[in-house]
């Protein structure tokens, strides 16, 4: 395969200058055979002055390319570029007639035949760089063109594109030309999907997935559209741009490599949102927290549109930050700040702590290679929330004001962090420029610590300790004496910190409740980037001060020993979830830094999540529980405790929620009861029986959640997946009987496993999905003995494999594929010497950073 060459910013740049592309019309053939489609590409672009330039397309074969008129030689095509010499300045045509291949990585037109029926389906998945995967054209995002689409697909198809679509019969469908869009957004998604059809405000909208899940989506279609019209309604409250596409579809595609993709009026959702199993009432809050966060998407993304990849906060943060706050605003699910705070904000402080973070907005992005990592924990979560903590700093209505003159002086353009700021600042007095230096062009996480005390005349008094983070890595940290002892509440600063305005919480033991914590009072307060923070109020000193009390800023929180006592003994009494979320999170960080041992977590969540209401809540401490702190914080010797610990706080839980009345928590601790099940019997008798005791009835993801959790302990075997596999041979099953054998304790199971991981014959490659659940299915802490001799090979076949299947295996490859498990300095030193000497693609090696970074700090843990 000839060398892909990815684009810089200075190409980008000077191809920008030089071009104006108009229109686009793109003729797709999808009656070609299995393995490949055909790809006609008339575009029309002007040049402003006399150069050179090129196109991409990565083709299966290029047949022809004529440019305005004359042929060109096909075999000048270098990787995926094809030189276009001697361009004059003016208006030209360029043609070119390509056969291109289907995808089963979930890029470019990725292609599915559902094990279910037989019905085969293809859909488009084209961003950041993949549309030369599909068409030929200059992709890059402020290159905007008109699209005209047009595709040929088996009769029975039905085909949906980012314009409404029109059947000119014999299989051929004409999309309505988009307006102005990038070409990363072009979209197509065809098959004999099943739809659910409705209009809202004049405009057409649909729902669709896969005929095999028609009769799940329907029973959650009202949800669904209901969901969807809400959030519209809510943005044409905020936006004063009306929505400006000319149809709104949401396609639910299977093998997705996202939880979704933005593509104007037609976005893609992975299919399993379509709901075959039983689910908690948070798991619907996510599904329409995506639901809204790609529709924001339409207007940030979409609408206005980056330059180039330095500014995918621009998109990413800001339908983040707005589908969780229109969701909050416009739907029943009210509480959607304490679910962001469990599962959402973790994931940006740890990705800020390790060496590959960056800033929200980093000022050097050179090449899409280096874009492409750039999708993580810091351009979601802490990019989210940042602009949370914007809002609460500049007021909404400045807010709302700042967006509603960058959409007007960008729509349907492009556009970079400073115009964005530039429209703010026209809606304020206060200094977003500032602010803007100190929270997006900075990186690491401040520390806040509260130092209460004791004062006269009737008051206590508050200083706030305000620490920036050391240097990101597995270097020591600064702020502990020789001994390891940490200094609570110092006022120096490590590193660059930033203001912050928080909200503080008071809580004193309540006097007729001895469970209970009372809130006595919640004040504001701001904590500049390099001064003391000293308070005083009136009262006693209370028994518990929680800082960022209503998880407004972005920073880690401590507690002063009085108040971490408190906790101990009172942090289910709590009054409000949201609180409860900002102390686990507080506590959560303490493990990972070394300063509460793991031990200590799982005996305050023995003792308090028994109480907890909050769905997310409890999945979230359980799934820290037992992945983090059992699996890797823990030394082997100490697990089987940690397991027995967790078991019996799912059992109480399991009998908490007997009368049932709290369904949802009862399939939290149930899953988490057999993801934790140290011995087969309980699990096996539930199996067999299809229904733990008093409910629920193990629907398909329940069983094939056992079966995995008996395959780990050596409890079933191939016959007994094979049999649930005839039982349920759909896609999830199939997916489901992968982690099976690959989690079997036999040596030739795994021998199996790893070679359809690693090997290296491409008609028989797994796609992304079976990829990953094997993945999934071969590492397990029980059968550390068994596979050690894999994770010397691990780091040479995932090398090679990334390099041969591309980013996205390679993705799944560095986060679903790598020994997690094996905590020691051995594989620390034998990954640290792959990075060194081997050369990983970009998308691998970020994944082995990271992957490395948090596996010397589970040995950092382990060794406190």
């Amino acid at each position: 395969m000839a060398c892909m060459s990815v684009l810089t910013r200075d190409e980008a740049q000077n191809r920008a200058q030089l071009l104006d592309v108009h229109r686009y019309t793109i003729e797709l053939d999808l009656t070609a055979g299995d393995e490949t489609f055909d790809s006609r590409t008339l575009i029309r672009f002007g040049v402003r002055t006399d150069a050179d330039t090129f196109v991409e397309i990565k083709p299966a074969e290029l047949r022809s390319v004529t440019l305005d008129g004359q042929p060109l030689e096909t075999g000048t095509l270098d990787g995926n570029r094809l030189p276009l010499k001697n361009l004059t300045a003016g208006e030209h045509e360029l043609r070119v007639d390509a056969s291109m291949r289907y995808s089963r990585t979930g890029e470019g037109m990725h292609r599915f035949t559902d094990p279910t029926d037989g019905e085969t389906y293809v859909y488009t998945q084209l961003f950041l760089d993949d549309v030369q995967r599909v068409f030929a054209a200059f992709d890059q995002p402020d290159l905007k063109a008109v699209f005209d689409l047009t595709v040929t697909a088996p009769e029975s198809w039905t085909v949906l594109a980012n314009g409404v679509t029109e059947h000119l019969g014999g299989g051929r469908w004409q999309a309505a030309a988009t307006p102005l869009i990038s070409t990363y957004l072009v979209a197509v998604a065809a098959g004999p999907w099943h739809s659910v059809r409705t209009e809202h405000r004049g405009l057409p909208f649909g729902i669709h997935c896969r005929r095999s899940l028609a009769p799940f989506l329907d029973a959650d279609a009202d949800e669904l559209l209901d969901i969807t019209r809400a959030c519209f309604d809510r943005y044409h409250e905020k936006f004063e741009e009306p929505y400006p596409f000319d149809s709104y579809d949401q396609a639910f595609v299977p093998e997705f490599n996202a939880g979704a993709m933005e593509n104007p009026g037609l976005v893609t959702f992975r299919d399993e949102f379509v709901y075959r199993s039983a689910v908690t009432d948070t798991e619907r809050q996510t599904r329409a927290m995506v639901v809204a966060h790609e529709m924001a998407h339409m207007w940030f993304g979409d609408l206005v549109t980056l330059a180039w990849w330095d500014d995918i906060w621009l998109n990413e943060s800001f339908a983040e930050y707005m589908g969780y706050q229109t969701l909050t605003e416009a739907t029943r699910f009210t509480d959607t700040w304490t679910d962001f705070g469990v599962t959402r904000k973790p994931w940006g402080y740890d990705a800020d702590q390790r060496p590959s973070t960056h800033p929200v907005a980093p000022e050097n992005v050179e090449d899409t290679a280096s874009a492409l990592l750039n999708f993580d924990g810091i351009s979601y979560a802490k990019g989210a929330s940042a602009l949370r903590q914007l809002v609460a700093w500049l007021g909404e209505k400045d807010f709302l004001a700042g967006i509603n003159t960058h959409f007007a002086r960008h729509r349907f353009a492009n556009a970079g962090l400073a115009d964005f700021i530039d429209s703010l600042a026209s809606a304020t007095e206060r200094d977003v420029h500032a602010w803007a230096d100190a929270w997006l062009r900075t990186t690491g996480v401040d520390t806040l610590t509260p130092e209460p005390r004791s004062g006269d005349n009737g008051h206590w008094h508050l200083g706030i300790g305000h620490r920036g983070s050391p240097a990101a890595g597995s270097g020591p940290d600064p702020d502990r004496d020789r001994d390891g002892r940490r200094h609570l509440g110092s006022l120096h600063t490590t590193g660059s910190t930033r203001p912050h305005r928080i909200t503080i919480g008071v809580y004193d033991r309540d006097l007729h409740d001895a469970d209970r914590l009372t809130l006595r009072n919640r004040f504001e307060a701001d904590v500049p980037a390099t001064e003391a923070v000293a308070l005083s109020t009136a009262g006693a000193r209370p028994a518990l001060v929680v800082l960022n009390d209503q998880d407004l800023t972005y920073a880690k929180i401590r507690f002063d020993p009085e108040s971490l006592g408190t906790l101990r003994t009172h942090l289910s009494g709590l009054p409000e979830p949201l609180t409860r979320a900002v102390v686990w999170n507080a506590l959560r960080d303490a493990v990972r830094d070394g300063d509460l041992p793991a031990a200590d977590f799982l005996d305050i969540a023995r003792t308090h999540l028994p109480h907890e209401t909050d769905l997310a809540l409890v999945q979230g401490v359980l799934a820290f529980a037992s992945t983090h702190i059992a699996d890797r914080y823990l030394t082997p010797d100490q697990r089987p405790a940690a397991l027995a610990t967790l078991t019996a706080l799912c059992r109480d839980l399991i009998r908490r929620t007997e009368d049932g009345d709290h369904p949802g928590l009862r399939l939290i601790a149930v899953r988490h009861r057999i993801d934790t099940a140290a011995h087969p019997d309980t699990i096996a008798a539930w199996l067999a029986d299809g229904i733990v005791p008093g409910g629920p009835e193990l629907d398909p993801e329940l069983r094939w959640r056992v079966l995995a959790r008996l395959a780990v302990l050596g409890a079933t075997d191939e016959a007994a997946i094979a049999e649930e596999l005839r039982r349920d041979p759909s896609a999830t099953g199939q997916e489901g009987a992968a982690r099976c054998r690959a989690a079997l304790p036999d040596e030739d199971a795994k021998a199996r496993a790893w070679q359809a991981m690693f090997g290296s014959d491409d008609r028989a490659d797994l796609s992304n999905y079976l990829f990953t659940a094997t993945a999934q299915g071969f590492w397990q802490p029980e059968q550390a003995d068994l596979v050690r001799p894999y994770v010397t090979r691990y780091y040479q076949d995932a090398v090679a494999v990334a390099a041969r299947r591309g980013p996205a295996i390679a993705e799944a490859a560095g986060r679903w594929a790598f020994p997690a498990h094996a905590v020691d300095a051995e594989h620390l030193a034998l990954g640290q010497r792959c990075l060194r000497t081997a050369d990983p693609i970009p998308a691998l090696r970020r994944r082995l950073v990271d992957q490395l970074d948090d596996l010397a700090r589970a040995l950092r843990v382990q060794q406190a």
